[in-house]
């Protein structure tokens, strides 16, 4: 159980840390990361943390596979999370 939880924190850190990036790349009109990388990392389990980078830095909440996806996302690894525990 521990491990699961060192999981999520780790993917939910790197995707909260990639949208920021994103962002900021995307002011200063540099390199950007790819949706693709940024919908990988929420589907691997960052969903919650690309959820409160979405909302903090208002990045990508327009894009429909952002605004419907992550949501989802969020139920489906809270009830991969419940299917473990229970």
């Amino acid at each position: 159980m521990e491990l699961l939880l060192l999981y999520y924190i780790v993917t939910n850190l790197l995707a909260f840390m990639s949208f920021f990036l994103d962002k900021r790349r995307a002011k200063s009109g540099e390199w950007r990361i790819s949706e693709r990388t940024l919908l990988i990392l929420v589907w691997i389990g960052g969903a919650f943390g690309a959820y409160l980078a979405m909302r903090l830095f208002r990045h990508k909440t327009l894009k429909p596979m952002f605004r419907i996806g992550v949501p989802i996302a969020i139920l489906v690894h809270a009830g991969i999370t419940g299917w473990f525990i229970f």
